[in-house]
């Protein structure tokens, strides 16, 4: 492995020893470490909380290929870790507080350390937006999910309620019906905001119940997910709706801070990229649900990680035969 190339770059006590710095930890990071490390290129993985990111409370999975049974998110990041580490990958648990750009090479700043390199692949993920009422956290993963796409099939033939008001909530909405029996959408404000020609789908949809003016104010159950109490924002009636699934389409936060203004982001902070998932500075990828137009998928993030991983194996060797980097 090249590692310790980089002296000539950055001054004072930084750690210059990685060809590739990998931020984040779920399943694009993961498959990125695993073809940077086969391709030789020392790499690191900062990564804050744990591995994994939002697949770990994913209680099963069943359209990820290969796992006919049916795989948990737990099980399923520690097999992505085991095959990164048996690569080569290092995993430090570091939180990254700041990322600048010095002489060619990108700066990472750490609560723990400092590191130069020129690579950089961006895999913080992004959080979905919470409702922040009673119940949600404890059944997050037993009847609370935020991606229809992942959970709903374990929703056949049962009532499920669903939260939100724009694009990501309607579609979704119309997707469980696949499997549903019911679902009723729940809207606090008096109309949406979702394309009209979804919104035509949605509302000439059997399955689906529309709820507007409306707000969950609790998510109740025993083991698992039982209902949700609402409360009618013009009337403040409240309602008890029995379910067994609630889905919240409100957002989502890509972890980005960090970055400040070093790149431009679109709206709601998501980071534009080229079909190598380079962004617009050089050596700087970014993958998986922190980018624009992810579709945030375990599969889908794994691919964005691999190309991100063999784009940034070319880009070292141009960037060593052009003589940009000094050794």
């Amino acid at each position: 492995m090249a590692g310790s190339e980089y002296h000539e770059g950055v001054e004072g006590d930084v750690n210059k020893d990685y060809d590739v710095i990998i931020i984040g930890g779920g399943p694009a990071a993961l498959a990125a470490a695993v073809y940077t490390c086969r391709a030789l290129l020392k790499t690191v993985i900062l990564e804050k909380k744990y591995l994994g990111g939002q697949l770990v409370g994913t209680e099963l999975i069943e359209n990820y290929p290969g796992f006919p049974e049916v795989i948990g998110g737990f099980e399923l990041t520690q097999r992505m870790e085991a095959q990164a580490k048996r690569f080569g990958a290092e995993i430090r648990y570091e939180e990254v507080s700041k990322l600048d750009l010095e002489k060619g090479l990108k700066v990472i700043t750490t609560d723990v350390d400092k590191y130069a390199s020129p690579i950089v692949i961006l895999a913080s993920g992004a959080d979905p937006k919470k409702l922040g009422v009673p119940g949600e956290e404890e059944f997050y993963g037993k009847g609370v999910s935020y991606c229809a796409t992942c959970d709903g099939a374990f929703y056949r033939g049962k009532k499920v309620v669903v939260a939100g008001g724009g694009d990501s909530a309607i579609t979704e909405g119309i997707f469980l019906t696949k499997y549903a029996q019911t679902v009723q959408i729940i809207h606090r404000r008096d109309e949406f905001r979702a394309t009209k020609i979804y919104l035509d789908d949605a509302f000439s949809n059997p399955k689906i119940k529309v709820i507007l003016n409306t707000v969950i104010e609790s998510i109740y159950g025993k083991e698992k997910v039982d209902g949700v109490v609402t409360q009618n924002m013009v009337t403040k009636e409240k309602t008890d709706i029995r379910c067994d699934g609630v889905f919240v389409f409100i957002g989502s936060s890509p972890n980005t801070s960090f970055l400040g203004n070093l790149l431009c982001v679109d709206a709601g902070c998501h980071i534009e990229t080229n079909i190598h998932m380079e962004t617009a500075i050089e050596g700087l990828y970014a993958v998986g649900d922190i980018r624009k137009n992810s579709y945030r998928q375990i599969a889908t993030a794994i691919g964005e990680g691999v190309t991100a991983a063999i784009a940034a194996e070319h880009k070292l060797a141009e960037l060593k035969a052009s003589g940009k980097l000094k050794k």
